[in-house]
């Protein structure tokens, strides 16, 4: 399955959704592919550091050579993380993709993004549009703020996505793990962000769950 991991807007956290998505499938001991497809070269960087470091299984990062071989057809998971940049390079991941898989973070502002990605994607292919699954991403911890359930009130209301009920909180654990070359899982399987992530990947990957994290 191709999956890109995509959004409008900067700042969604897509890298790092890629990132954990691609360590989290290879213990499942997926072929996982990976394609780095945003000029900031963010996830290649972080795979390099992973290398650096020799933690295990390695990842590795391909650029946007790798969209045009015949590697997409090998790899059993192919993940691309795409950037708004390059909208050509995007355009040709998305005409491949099975699904697009939006991370949004809690704001209106992000939510108005959001509904301009689906329409974009929609408009790229109009004959066979992939399907494209929304989450929230870096939400509120503190119960008393209501943004982020706004958030995802009004996802649930946009046209075009399926909406994800498992969220990604805004948690310091996410940023060092991803520092330090290493998913949220691997620097504390038992915290809550590590205990979001895997209730993420059961819904994005629920034929895997008999197979992972072994």
């Amino acid at each position: 399955m191709i999956t890109v991991v995509g959004s409008m807007k900067g700042g969604s956290g897509k890298s790092t959704v890629t990132f954990n998505l691609a360590v989290w499938l290879a213990m499942a001991e997926m072929d996982v592919l990976a394609i780095d497809l945003d000029p900031q070269a963010t996830l290649r960087d972080v795979a390099e550091v992973r290398e650096e470091e020799g933690y295990k299984p390695k990842i590795k990062v391909f650029g946007k050579k790798a969209l045009e071989s015949d590697k997409l057809k090998t790899a059993a998971e192919v993940l691309i993380d795409v950037g708004t940049a390059d909208l050509s390079t995007m355009k040709k991941a998305i005409a491949v993709a099975d699904r697009v898989v939006v991370p949004v973070p809690p704001s209106q502002a992000d939510i108005w993004s959001t509904q301009r990605f689906i329409q974009f994607v929609q408009n790229l292919k109009p004959e066979s549009t992939p399907e494209i699954l929304g989450f929230i991403n870096r939400g509120d911890t503190h119960h008393a703020v209501r943004e982020t359930d706004e958030a995802a009130a009004a996802l649930v209301s946009l046209p075009g996505i399926k909406f994800i009920k498992p969220r990604l909180s805004q948690r310091t654990i996410f940023r060092r793990s991803f520092s330090e070359g290493m998913a949220v899982f691997e620097l504390n399987s038992k915290g809550k962000g590590s205990q979001e992530f895997t209730a993420l990947c059961a819904a994005l990957y629920p034929q895997l769950l008999g197979n992972n994290l072994k």
